[in-house]
């Protein structure tokens, strides 16, 4: 196997080839409906199609490739089955496995990083990497100390390749844009472009990986693997065995999915609350589930691995996201609509009807309204479907919102567990994990304030 192919014209060609498919597709396509086909069908074959080669050449390249079909595929639960289906394990393969780079460009690596003797570091090394990712791979190893450990190695050229990639990908976005239903799909590259320098810097995903590592140790819900090293392109933590969520999503059990599921949400909510740092690459490879919860070695935990993208929160979530979610729950329209004009959801120059924003924003927050709610397929495809649809009142006012420089990490985060959530069609008690984390989803008790008041 050859190293990362990271000469710009091979990158550029392999990926130049798809706006071509798919245009040719999109020829095709307009020739069956000239012969009488539905348009409707049609379209459904031409995303097919399209997805088809698009995931085949993102596999094949790695790099900042990879790391968009892997922020893509946790929205496939948003395609319609017949489409899905087909390239459903495709995109799982592409969550947890990439071609691997030879082993005397990883020796070559660890010599450069760890010294010339860096074999006397470790008892035992395996060449064979246990698994692959967009910039680096893992190798599982046995630190000096006896401990299991994780040794990550970066891609040498990893920058260059992720940053080509993704300038190609931005160029025709406009053509991926159908491949999922109501979302925009160049912001999303865009802001994969601006943590590109952040991913590649395992210094600070040491850091951040050590903060959850510190605040979730005695935590019987969630393992974070402890730091044991790190250096220039080559981070060594904590092995964790334990069943990856992508093998949750084909096989599970319906208990695991709804445990993998809570603890999923748990995670999302709690953890910028306890670190002041939102994980913000919440695709299934970065999660495992472990036996040994807190009912026992028949209970779950939820380990999380890969820190390399952190969104910095020092005060938790914005109460604000809490707020608005209590308000429009209550059906305060006036009062949400105010909220979202003063943090710049909607633009000065634009104007809206309040009650038409509150019944935009009901459908979507369906699952805070009960006490437990199933995620599905179905549902998230009704969501795509409803934004989507250039005929709905939903996708006229969606156009005109707009999303705030500041929540754009939060916004993707949060659709892309929703999305893992619909994956593993986990039920989920989400109301209850907004009310212990989420900040302003409780209103604040008056009696609270009288009382620090008459402490003061």
């Amino acid at each position: 196997m050859s190293d990362l192919p990271r000469k710009a014209v091979t990158r550029t060609a392999k990926l130049a080839a798809l706006p071509l498919g798919i245009a040719g597709r999109a020829t095709w396509g307009f020739g069956k409906r000239i012969v009488g086909e539905s348009a409707e069908l049609v379209g459904r074959e031409l995303q097919q199609r399209t997805a088809e080669q698009l995931f085949k050449v993102l596999g094949e390249l790695k790099g900042g490739a990879m790391k968009f079909g892997q922020a893509l595929s946790v929205f496939e639960s948003a395609l319609p089955e017949e489409v899905a289906g087909p390239y459903r394990a495709a995109l799982t393969k592409l969550q947890e496995a990439a071609p691997p780079m030879p082993t005397r460009t990883v020796h070559t690596v660890l010599r450069e990083r760890l010294g010339e003797e860096w074999q006397e570091l470790f008892l035992e090394f395996e060449d064979k990497p246990a698994a692959a990712a967009s910039i680096g791979q893992v190798h599982r190893a046995v630190w000096h100390d006896g401990r299991e450990v994780a040794v990550k190695v970066q891609y040498p050229g990893a920058g260059e390749a992720l940053l080509s990639d993704l300038n190609q990908l931005s160029r025709f976005s406009r053509l991926l844009g159908p491949l999922i239903p109501g979302m925009d799909i160049k912001p999303l590259i865009t802001e994969l472009k601006d943590r590109v320098s952040e991913e590649l810097d395992y210094g600070l995903e040491a850091q951040a990986q050590r903060t959850h590592a510190e605040e979730f140790a005695d935590d019987p819900d969630v393992l974070v693997p402890q730091v044991v090293h790190q250096s220039d392109q080559v981070l060594i933590t904590e092995w964790i065995d334990g069943i990856p969520l992508s093998e949750i999503i084909s096989d599970g059990t319906q208990e695991q999915r709804d445990r993998a599921g809570q603890l999923l949400a748990r995670f999302l909510f709690s953890g910028p609350a306890r670190t002041g740092l939102l994980h913000a690459d919440p695709h299934p490879g970065n999660f495992r589930l472990l036996p040994g919860g807190p009912e026992g070695e028949d209970d779950w935990r939820l380990g999380v691995l890969d820190f390399g993208t952190v969104d910095r929160l020092p005060g938790g979530l914005p109460a604000t996201i809490g707020e608005c979610l209590r308000l429009t729950l209550d059906g305060e329209a006036e009062t949400v609509y105010e909220l979202l004009c003063a943090e710049g959801f909607v633009k000065e120059t634009i104007e809206l009807e309040a009650d038409a924003v509150l019944d935009y924003l009901l459908p979507i927050i369906e699952p805070a309204q009960v006490d437990e709610f199933t995620f599905t397929r179905g549902w998230m495809r009704s969501q795509a479907a409803r934004v989507a649809d250039p005929r709905s009142p939903a996708y006229q006012l969606g156009k005109r919102l707009n999303l705030p420089p500041a929540y754009l990490l939060i916004h993707r985060v949060t659709l892309s567990t929703i999305g893992v959530l619909c994956q593993l069609g986990a039920t989920v008690r989400l109301r209850e994990e907004l009310e212990e984390w989420l900040p302003g989803f409780v209103p604040e008790d008056p009696a609270d304030g009288e009382e620090s008041v008459a402490q003061a």
